[in-house]
């Protein structure tokens, strides 16, 4: 038998799939299109797909993109969303994950995630990789393991 939904976690999940279907139109043109798209299964189930103009995407701005790749840039806190990605975990879980850091320094990695929109605090003292960000998270991490050559 299944645990039961918290109801605010459910009402949150359905405004987030509610805002993904409804946010801003992506652009397509002449120089061709990037997508990716991903239907997820880890700690729940969690579908996305995008579509967006090839020269647009030399447009994004640059400080949104930075943050997110130093970010993801240092060890541990790529360990911290490695956990994450497995499901939410407290402060506490983390720090034992992720071995040989104080849970200090883990709040430090943790508030660098938030800014940069990867993680988020849920209930009960708890972190996790949005919903609308795991299949996102995903695809930067098989693009940057295929461009070290961990896929060959």
């Amino acid at each position: 038998m299944s645990e039961p939904i918290d109801m605010l976690e459910r009402l949150d999940r359905l405004e987030q799939r509610v805002a993904a279907l409804e946010g801003p139109a992506r652009p397509t043109g002449e120089a061709g299109t990037v997508a990716y798209s991903g239907q997820v299964r880890l700690h729940g189930e969690v579908g996305w797909q995008i579509e967006f103009d090839a020269a647009a995407v030399l447009d994004l701005p640059s400080a949104a993109v930075v943050r997110v790749l130093a970010a993801l840039g240092h060890t541990v806190r790529l360990q911290l969303v490695h956990r994450l990605l497995r499901g939410p975990a407290t402060v506490a879980e983390l720090t034992e994950a992720v071995g040989g850091s104080s849970a200090g320094q883990v709040y430090h990695h943790l508030a660098t995630l938030t800014a940069a929109g990867v993680v988020e605090a849920g209930g009960g003292g708890r972190h996790r990789v949005p919903a609308t960000g795991v299949v996102p998270v995903l695809v930067a991490l098989l693009a940057a393991g295929d461009l070290g050559g961990a896929l060959r």
